[in-house]
């Protein structure tokens, strides 16, 4: 009986310890959520690849635009919180630039458009 007795603490201390991991980490993410924005907001209105994908193709035109400008150039309506987080992955992706002017598209391997963006020295 005593070894029986024995293991069930070790197992009641096992899973102890893994509720306590658990928590650990739910706890960072949960501090990580705070910083940007509550947990609930963060998964209201996840874009799709293909919405992700058809915001980058109008933005890669290379004008300068506003938000309401995006908005009217997509082929299809997109929620506005919705469009915030995808042009808020597309900053932290380095691939837009949101400034007080709008929203421009910096992502680019040919040098020869980031040459003349640079000579005409476009204010964004």
């Amino acid at each position: 009986m005593h070894g029986a007795q024995k293991n069930t603490n070790f197992i009641y201390t096992y899973i102890n310890s893994i509720y306590n991991y658990i928590n650990e980490v739910f706890n960072m993410v949960g501090d990580a959520l705070k910083t940007k924005k509550p947990k609930a907001e963060m998964f209201l209105h996840s874009p799709t690849l293909g919405t992700v994908m058809m915001v980058e193709d109008t933005l890669k035109c290379g004008e300068l635009m506003k938000i309401a400008e995006l908005k009217r150039r997509l082929p299809k309506k997109v929620m506005h919180q919705t469009l915030l987080g995808i042009l808020d992955y597309l900053q932290e992706s380095n691939k837009i630039l949101i400034g007080t002017k709008g929203v421009i598209w910096i992502y680019n391997d040919d040098q020869k458009k980031i040459a003349k963006w640079m000579k005409n020295g476009l204010e964004v």
